[in-house]
């Protein structure tokens, strides 16, 4: 068992996702940042679904009951093992009574927590991310317990990873959405051509964009979107929808982002700087 003392802003359990459920309405939701969570269970032998704990801004405080591994990855946030400083993407063995404190974030945005086989929070229709009121929360709160497997023992093939940080990545490489061909080439030109930055509304549903492009009079059927769609509102407002993005909508669809483009985004913040590259798919 696993207490959490402090919770932090918002702190969540998260998988790959629900698959095959787009069509009831119901968000993928998983891993905002797909990337750093599948090196993580990758480091610990765990399923390629093990569910890890996902770590916003702020970070908790945590209680280990029982014997276990763990290793964290993503942004770069302080973290002490029993006011121990700890790194990233290696192995620590943990042992009842432990505790793990985040502290200061330092560069990026989502931080992840992986244990040996995964936290054991309820599944829901195959999954166990966590996506309100799908599930009966939608991020972990002060005095939560979490269950997991313990484990006195485990030799690990590897005890830790060398991994390319991609915080400072602000390209985003982007395939043509269904509704591209509606851009003209002024907006082409405007998207291609500069930077854009992370508006203030940003959050596991979606990324807006500061800047906007040039706007249409486009009008369509509500249709259906995945995360790292790119819609264009009339207005010319840039909206990326993330993991627990809608399902449909009405906007163009005129860019999809790639698996990894979406684990850069994520890992950004209000302000930070992006720019958008089309690549052929």
């Amino acid at each position: 068992m696993l207490k959490v003392l402090k919770s932090g802003f918002f702190t969540t359990i998260q998988d790959s996702g629900r698959f095959g459920y787009l069509n009831k309405g119901v968000p993928v939701a998983g891993y905002m940042d797909s990337f750093s969570a599948s090196k993580l269970n990758k480091l610990l032998d765990n399923p390629q679904n093990a569910a890890v704990m996902e770590i916003t801004m702020t970070g908790p405080t945590l209680l280990f009951e029982e014997p276990t591994y763990i290793c964290l990855g993503g942004a770069n946030i302080s973290v002490t093992l029993n006011n121990n400083p700890i790194e990233q993407y290696k192995i620590y063995k943990i042992e009842k009574g432990d505790i793990i404190s985040y502290g200061r974030l330092k560069k990026g945005f989502r931080n992840y927590l992986a244990i040996k086989n995964g936290f054991k929070s309820d599944e829901v229709i195959g999954s166990r991310s966590f996506y309100y009121p799908l599930t009966n929360r939608s991020h972990l709160s002060d005095r939560t317990e979490l269950l997991y497997e313990p484990h006195e023992d485990y030799e690990a093939k590897i005890s830790e990873l060398k991994v390319d940080s991609f915080l400072d990545e602000k390209v985003l490489h982007v395939a043509i959405g269904p509704e591209f061909g509606l851009l003209d080439d002024k907006q082409l030109e405007q998207l291609f051509s500069k930077d854009f930055s992370v508006a203030k509304e940003y959050n596991r549903m979606a990324y807006q964009i500061e800047e906007k492009i040039h706007g249409h009079s486009h009008s369509m059927l509500t249709s259906a979107t995945l995360p790292g769609t790119m819609q264009l509102t009339p207005s010319g407002k840039l909206i990326i929808l993330m993991k627990d993005g809608q399902t449909t909508g009405g906007y163009p669809r005129i860019l999809q982002l790639s698996d990894k483009a979406i684990s850069i985004l994520a890992q950004k913040k209000y302000g930070d700087v992006i720019s958008f590259k089309l690549v052929k798919t």
